[in-house]
């Protein structure tokens, strides 16, 4: 009876906010920061740029699992109960880690990386290639014409319904680059995601050793492929059309060799109530 009527907690509230604070601070690096690189840096350059992003991106994550890795080896009320007095191991199945950690210290580190984008300047120099560029005859003639269409514009307020609709969804290479990115980070999320709750529950491993295991070996070579394919662009100079081709055949391949997973996998462990009958 004490059981059925014990409070509920409120903590998710907490972390659903702090979760929802942190991807408002997120969400502005990568388009934003990629359009910085493609304004102020070299054509030739900007592959690289931004395989470098995209990796360090990537190197993250890993190094999230396994700093969730080492607070899972800590217990969750670590600093307010004598380390002593703790009877059972992270192996035994009522161990709780030190979950709220990682916030912690994640928190304190975007924090002060975030200090130096206070002192980054407004705009750079921009390339010789694109200063003779920009001061063509064509686009001088244009800026009367530009200008008026600017202010014009800037009178009549547009919906957010025409914007995408115009500049979003109306571009066709756009929208379809937009459906392959929510498919491939849909599967990798997903994969990343529960992979560690069955390898706790079908080897029978910790949870920090589960964290420990895919910060290793699933995100470095999603970073370095990252790398590798922005030094192979800037290598070979790929226009558009090249560098399309050199997506769908390296997608396709990753494709072929995933169906192997099909191929890997143990019994099911048999629950009463589940995979079995309680008789």
């Amino acid at each position: 009876a004490g059981c059925e009527k014990e409070p509920a907690s409120y903590m998710w509230i907490y972390i659903l906010l702090g979760n929802l604070l942190r991807g408002i601070g997120e969400t502005p690096i990568t388009p934003l920061g990629i359009s910085y690189l493609d304004d102020f840096a070299k054509e030739e350059n900007v592959p690289v740029y931004v395989a470098c992003l995209h990796t360090i991106a990537m190197l993250g994550p890993m190094f999230g699992f396994l700093l969730g890795s080492l607070c899972a080896r800590l217990y969750v009320d670590i600093g307010f109960v004598d380390p002593g007095s703790i009877s059972i191991t992270p192996q035994d199945s009522r161990w709780v880690g030190a979950w709220w950690l990682g916030f912690v210290i994640a928190g304190a580190t975007n924090f002060l990386s975030a200090i130096p984008f206070c002192f980054l300047p407004k705009s750079l120099k921009k390339p010789e290639e694109a200063n003779k560029e920009k001061t063509s005859h064509g686009l001088l003639e244009n800026t009367a014409a530009m200008r008026n269409k600017l202010s014009a514009d800037k009178t009549k307020p547009r919906k957010w319904s025409v914007i995408l609709k115009g500049k979003l969804l109306g571009n066709r290479m756009y929208f379809t680059y937009l459906c392959c990115s929510l498919l491939q980070f849909s599967g990798f999320i997903g994969f990343v995601t529960y992979k560690p709750k069955y390898m706790e529950q079908q080897y029978g491993q910790s949870t920090s050793k589960s964290n420990f295991l895919i910060g290793v070996t699933t995100l470095p070579p999603v970073g370095l492929g990252i790398f590798i394919g922005g030094l192979i662009m800037k290598k070979y100079k790929m226009s558009f059309i090249g560098a399309t081709k050199f997506s769908f055949a390296m997608s396709f391949l990753s494709y072929a060799i995933s169906l192997l997973h099909f191929f890997v996998g143990c019994d099911n462990h048999m629950v009463a109530g589940i995979t079995v009958s309680y008789e």
